[in-house]
């Protein structure tokens, strides 16, 4: 599928390097996203540091569906799930709060197998 619906975004918060890439393009200003930053050991080297993802969140009722930030991500870590049930449920047909618009990491990951990955285009 080349254009999926786009409904609800999907969050692989294992893939997500916390860039800030997602944050700075969109328009509206819908994504918040928190990290910190850790040191870890591998193989003998010298430490490295780490961006630990602490929140991600995304606000509907700010969100105009553009697709920046899925187009943006560097890591794959965003994506499109095309079943805009559970945002239209919570935002219209839902009590109607606000707050019920703004999806944390764990909603966004609950969208993730139902996402839609683009193939990936093989280099010649």
């Amino acid at each position: 599928m080349e254009n999926p619906l786009r409904a609800e975004l999907a969050l692989d918060a294992s893939a997500c390097t916390s860039c800030m890439i997602c944050v700075r393009e969109c328009p509206t200003w819908c994504i918040t996203v928190d990290a910190h930053q850790e040191e870890r050991e591998e193989g003998g080297r010298r430490p490295i540091k780490v961006n630990i993802l602490d929140k991600f969140e995304v606000d509907y009722g700010l969100c105009m569906f553009c697709g920046i930030c899925v187009d943006a991500c560097p890591h794959d870590a965003l994506f499109w799930a095309p079943d805009a049930e559970n945002v239209l449920k919570e935002g219209a047909g839902g009590n109607g709060a606000r707050q019920n618009l703004v999806y944390q990491i764990s909603r966004l990951e609950e969208a993730l197998p139902r996402a839609v990955r683009p193939e990936k285009k093989e280099q010649s």
